[in-house]
């Protein structure tokens, strides 16, 4: 217990030397966490569970932290985990934003855990006391103005309450409160900090009330974290103190399996739902015992045990804690799935859709279970029957007072009464990037926060999609008008049925974005800027090679193939060391240089696993090259240059990971033009409008082109930053121009 507030804490002692931990280990007991100072994101954290784990895990915290000291604690594993956000004023008022629960006990980071918003599962009792100590603990630290964060864990059996941390500024988890609330925790944090009190400043959703009110929320937000496991093979994907998750979505919706649902849709893994669809389930027994440690798809797995017919409590157990509130609304989801599988399409009751809606169930997630007809099928048949989305607002206030705010989610309810009003203004639909993962990540919203500013300042309503939490474009004052949802087909599409869009952008939200352009196209839905057609041939590797080798440009020797046999053919024939890509993919994801037929086996059996159906590109890997890319701007007809950048390493670095330098230092007077010149007609053949990259290769003074990507990519806001040009401004010179608006 803490001596000078009364304020229960773990049993701890702080050790400055490996000597000093060993003894406060001995004096305090298994299980541990050791914790070291000054670090962020649980860097150099974790559990020991016995001696044999001591020594490495003591030595690793001392060395990650940058004073040598670590706290020995004892771990309460099992308890369950909440966190509050604060606001507080010079006055000393202060106000509670939002309180929010993980789904994972204690024992994982926050930033690893599914988190929901507000508290489902605490006792009024519980919840009071919680708030109590964590105003006394923010007092307890002092006079100051602004924000805090306060963790604290729960004993499940008796309700007793011990402070985990307290942090004295805003942390990562205030972002995802300022989106779950709409309640902008930065900036009346900063104004507090500079004087102002709390009732001084107005609510800036409501416009009516004051920032002393304290938000309420007739929803449930769902945040569930991204990892890229994938992306290391071999990694160890258990998760516990040091947070491994590289993004994460949130979801809105009405009840807890809504949003949970929801937010799978907008994981960008090919989730449909919660579940696994079309893959290899695990027996009851393999279930029981993956769950016991954490991962980062124990809710699929979760799920699949209550199909299996496990127990609410033998998961609970199992889990180590998981409260058997999450597994019973889980295990209503499961009960849905196994009615709306005695049915096929045709004599499906209209009662039991719709019920299938308002648990967060998507088109593609019941024609699966059905295994009969598709998402056009199902959206056709609800549509007919009037089991529509309709649109309702984040208001901070549960829709106690009226609200100014353009911040709206999707939900199923009976009167279909929107509270999204359509203008009569032309409008244009900016698609987010989804969750940050790697290859993928906040530089895409940088191009989208621009495109908006461009958008409204070409005289459009500008409507923004998206569904990550950590992003400037899901402000709720960035855009006209905000859709926190899922960039996943179903939900854009009903959206664009409700505001009748002049377009929609697809160039400024990565792969995310750009996949939803062929079904856009099908539908007749104008893409704004760059033609579908001229994407796919970007996209399509081998049809960008054909129109490279008709515009004369040199490139790598390449051929396609859909399969081991073909592959290894065309290999022999442009000459090892060959590259083998997929098409439509980001970040390099799957990509491998290879220099046998073994290995090409190998990696094309990988790459079709993981990617069925994918044209694949093997062309010959331009070995001890100097690797360059030009960024550049076109209207359809006028181009410019926006920078030239030349890679330090070699060919073969992904460019993500290369160092890079602005302006190019190595290249002659007439590389450059060469690269510029190319560059030029790539995009004129395109038919660009809006950004472009081009990546070249340069060997023994000759250009090649390696591939161009008519989109958003990482380097723009690098671009835009260190030259001082931001899209906007480029609009208004005319080389993206009215011409891109329309």
């Amino acid at each position: 217990m803490d001596d000078t507030t009364g304020v229960k804490v773990a049993q701890a002692k702080t050790a400055n030397s490996f000597l000093e931990g060993k003894e406060f280990a001995q004096e305090i007991g298994f299980p541990l966490v050791i914790r070291p100072s000054f670090t962020l994101g649980g860097t150099g954290g974790g559990f020991v569970h016995d001696k044999e784990e001591l020594d490495e895990a003591l030595n690793r915290g001392l060395q990650a932290s940058p004073i040598h000291e670590v706290l020995v604690e004892k771990a309460v594993l099992g308890w369950k985990e909440f966190e509050l956000e604060l606001l507080r004023d010079a006055a000393d008022n202060v106000c509670i934003i939002c309180t929010v629960e993980n789904f994972d006990p204690m024992g994982v980071h926050t930033g690893d855990s599914i988190t929901v918003a507000p508290a489902m599962t605490l006792s009024d009792t519980a919840m009071q006391l919680m708030r109590n100590t964590a105003i006394m603990m923010m007092r307890d630290l002092g006079n100051f103005a602004g924000g805090c964060n306060v963790q604290f864990a729960l004993n499940p059996d008796n309700e007793e309450i011990i402070a985990i941390e307290i942090n004295p500024r805003v942390s990562r988890s205030s972002a995802l409160a300022s989106k779950a609330t709409g309640y902008p925790i930065a900036k009346i944090a900063a104004k507090l900090a500079i004087g102002y009190h709390l009732d001084e400043l107005e609510n800036q959703i409501t416009k009516t009330t004051s920032a002393y009110f304290e938000p309420a929320l007739d929803y449930v937000i769902v945040k569930i974290p991204r990892w890229n496991f994938d992306k290391f093979k071999g990694a160890n994907d258990t998760l516990g103190l040091q947070m491994k998750s590289v993004g994460e979505v949130m979801a809105i919706g009405r009840s807890f399996t809504e949003a949970v649902q929801k937010a799978c849709q907008s994981l960008e893994n090919n989730a449909v739902g919660l579940g696994y669809y079309g893959k290899s389930l695990m027996h009851a027994d393999e279930l029981l015992e993956y769950i016991k440690t954490p991962k980062w798809d124990r809710i699929f797995r979760i799920k699949d045990a209550l199909m299996a017919g496990i127990s609410v409590s033998t998961i609970s157990k199992a889990t180590n804690g998981i409260d058997r509130w999450f597994l019973y609304e889980i295990q209503k989801i499961c009960n849905l799935e196994k009615e709306i599988a005695k049915y096929d399409l045709a004599d499906m009751p209209l009662d039991l859709l719709r019920e299938a809606k308002v648990n967060g169930f998507s088109d593609e997630q019941i024609s699966r279970i059905l295994e009969h007809g598709d998402e056009e099928d199902i959206y056709n048949k609800r549509k007919a029957a009037g089991i529509t989305r309709v649109y309702k607002m984040v208001d901070t206030c549960s829709a106690e007072f009226e609200a100014k705010t353009p911040y709206f989610y999707s939900t199923f309810e009976e009167g279909n009464f929107n509270e999204s009003k359509v203008s009569d203004r032309k409008k244009i639909i900016v698609l987010g990037s989804g969750p940050n993962r790697i290859g993928q990540g906040i530089e895409f919203d940088y191009c989208c926060v621009h495109g908006l500013l461009a958008i409204k300042e070409c005289g459009y309503e500008a409507i923004m999609v998206n569904c990550n939490p950590e992003t400037v474009s899901t402000d709720f004052d960035m855009a006209d008008k905000l859709y926190f949802e899922p960039v996943y087909w179903e939900h854009l599409w009903e959206l664009i049925e409700h505001e009748k869009p002049y377009g929609v952008i697809v160039q400024l939200g990565g792969q995310t974005a750009l996949k939803l352009a062929e079904k856009l196209h099908a539908k007749g839905i104008k893409i704004i800027g760059t033609s579908y057609d001229s994407l796919d041939i970007a996209e399509d590797r081998g049809r960008f090679s054909d129109m490279l080798k008709s515009l004369d440009i040199p490139y790598p020797d390449y051929g396609t193939a859909y399969s081991v046999d073909d592959a290894i053919t065309v290999a022999n024939k442009v000459g090892y060391p060959v590259l083998v890509r997929p098409s439509y993919v980001l970040g390099g994801q799957r990509m491998r240089i290879v220099i046998n037929d073994e290995e090409v086996e190998k990696a094309v059996v990988s790459l079709l696993k993981h990617i069925p159906g994918n044209k694949i590109l093997i062309d010959h890997f331009l070995d001890r090259c100097q690797e360059a890319e030009i960024d550049a701007i076109c209207d359809g007809e006028k181009f410019h240059v926006m920078g030239i950048m030349e890679h330090i390493e070699p060919a073969g670095i992904h460019s993500g990971d290369s160092n890079a330098v602005l302006p190019a230092f190595n290249l002659s007077p007439l590389e450059i033009q060469d690269m510029v010149d190319y560059a030029k007609k790539i995009a004129l053949a395109l038919q660009v409008k809006g950004l472009i990259n081009i990546q070249f290769a340069i060997k023994e003074g000759r250009v090649f082109v390696i591939e161009a990507n008519p989109r958003g990519i990482p380097y723009h806001s690098l671009y835009c930053q260190s030259l001082w040009q931001t899209l906007p401004e480029l609009c208004h010179q005319g080389h993206a121009g009215r011409n891109w608006c329309g």
